[in-house]
């Protein structure tokens, strides 16, 4: 048998070591090596930029997040105090027409003729009375007599009862009852008195009067 060659393992020319010449640990640990530089690289160049700008975003978003639920809390408030302005703009005007701020004696007396004739009966007299002020309202007294039978008077003073402006009727009087063919008549003297606010010069304490007594 013919003695097999020896295996000639080629050398580096010049000294100089290749990749392919090199041994399997230095080979294995530059590319560990080239592969941290290339994981440093991505880190540094794309993920941190990146991660900023999630943080930005994600800051962006918790601002316009409390920014909406405040919106909606001041939406919900104005809501409400437009709701309870309105309320008491109508609870206004229901007080104003309870109880107006000047007397209205033309609008009053024309009510009191309208139910008058309403309820069938004869309006004999209406006088209006000076006001008396009181200390929260003025009264504005009407002096009436009034001519019918009892129905129709019953249903005088209940029509009266349901007008918005308060009113009170106060001294009433009933004179005999007459017939008038088969009815009874009765006449009625009653004082019905409404009520307004009193003005700011009236509610103004008086004036010292000169030369007075401190």
């Amino acid at each position: 048998m013919a003695d097999p060659k020896p295996t000639i393992t080629p050398k580096p020319v010049g000294g100089s070591l290749t990749f392919a010449t090199m041994p399997v640990i230095g080979r294995v640990g530059l590319g560990v090596l080239l592969c941290s530089v290339i994981g440093g690289i991505y880190y540094f160049a794309l993920h941190t930029p990146l991660t900023e700008d999630l943080d930005r975003a994600h800051g962006a978003h918790t601002r316009l997040e409390e920014e909406r639920l405040t919106a909606q809390r001041r939406q919900r408030e104005y809501i409400e105090l437009r709701e309870e302005l309105a309320g008491r703009e109508g609870l206004d005007r229901a007080n104003l027409r309870v109880l107006p701020e000047d007397a209205e004696i033309p609008a009053f007396l024309a009510d009191l003729h309208r139910l008058a004739e309403m309820s069938g009966l004869e309006m004999r007299l209406v006088q209006p009375r000076p006001e008396e002020p009181s200390e929260h309202f003025v009264e504005v007294p009407v002096a009436l007599r009034l001519s019918g039978r009892y129905h129709q008077l019953a249903r005088f003073f209940y029509n009266v009862s349901r007008l918005e402006r308060a009113i009170s009727m106060e001294n009433v009087v009933l004179a005999t009852p007459h017939a008038v063919g088969e009815d009874v008549v009765m006449t009625v003297e009653v004082m019905a008195t409404t009520y307004r606010r009193p003005s700011a010069e009236e509610l103004a304490p008086p004036e010292p009067v000169a030369g007075g007594k401190p």
